[in-house]
């Protein structure tokens, strides 16, 4: 689906008291159900749906109504304090953001950080997610061999106490396998958007509230995931230098519907480092969903 540019499909809507900017394309079609696929984005320095799915939103659009949502924090969205643990938090607002669009039920697709989001909204909201993508994902994992925090928090963490361009360059190295994608191009404009006003102050408390000592366990979504009753495809990048691969083998085990799949020669980043498989499997997977007629 040609023509689909970042201005052409920019969105936003409230939710509750907030704003949420979005990006969206395409109508549903009988794959998936016809049900909508959202897609959140990770949570690293200058991250945003369209920096993470702007490149995959064409081909996605053509069979699905597809949402890029910038997680309230990050992007264009609005930037409050995080409440309780950044999961709960986002997972709330994007029901809030759900609700005002008229959306009941949707297929959700998380990368790092939104896929913790997407796993908490999953639990807390069962009866409006069809089927679940997770990539990678933030509170799902954990690490079996490799030791915390991993390379790719550590870079994370050098970006927070002094954001540069190089260390921002660093962090970026640490997502793909595939050296070539780090441009300076990409470089600067994350660096724009992770120092744009009110950027840091956000990601700071998104981050202090996975250390907070009231609000950290909420975060360790693999205690609950053998509450997760939807049907959920686990994708691993793996060379995967953020959320090793390790950390995906309790979310598969202990989930009751689980598969997993694996990128050889990727990183963090399955949608941009391996765009056409990636696509290829996702929408397979959310092809197997079929709506049946609710009571």
């Amino acid at each position: 689906m040609a023509g689909l540019d970042r201005e052409s499909t920019r969105r936003s809507a409230k939710a509750g008291d907030l704003t949420l900017n979005y990006y969206e394309a395409g109508e549903p079609t009988s794959v998936g159900g016809g049900l909508p696929l959202v897609m959140l984005h990770g949570g690293g320095p200058g991250a945003s749906a369209w920096s993470n799915f702007g490149s995959a939103l064409p081909g996605f659009a053509e069979d699905f109504r597809t949402l890029l949502v910038d997680q309230p924090g990050f992007g264009q969205s609005d930037k409050p304090p995080v409440v309780g643990n950044y999961f709960r938090h986002s997972a709330t607002i994007i029901k809030d953001f759900l609700d005002e669009l008229g959306i009941e039920r949707i297929h959700l697709l998380g990368n790092s950080l939104g896929g913790g989001t997407a796993a908490r909204f999953a639990l807390m909201y069962p009866e409006r997610v069809g089927r679940l993508v997770l990539m990678g994902p933030g509170g799902l994992n954990l690490s079996l061999f490799h030791a915390d925090p991993t390379e790719g928090v550590k870079r994370l963490m050098d970006f927070g106490a002094a954001p540069t361009k190089e260390s921002l360059r660093a962090f970026i190295s640490t997502m793909v396998v595939d050296q070539s994608l780090v441009t300076d191009e990409l470089v600067e404009e994350r660096f724009a958007d992770a120092t744009a006003p009110g950027a840091q102050e956000a990601m700071q408390s998104m981050g202090m509230s996975f250390w907070n000592p009231d609000s950290f366990e909420d975060g360790l979504i693999w205690r609950d995931a053998h509450q997760l009753k939807r049907p959920t495809l686990l994708t691993w990048g793996r060379e995967d230098r953020v959320n090793p691969l390790d950390g995906a083998f309790v979310a598969l085990k202990m989930i009751p519907k689980a598969t997993l799949h694996v990128f050889p020669n990727c990183g963090h980043w399955a949608q941009i480092e391996a765009a056409d498989e990636f696509r290829q499997v996702c929408t397979a997977y959310l092809s197997n969903h079929v709506e049946r007629s609710r009571a």
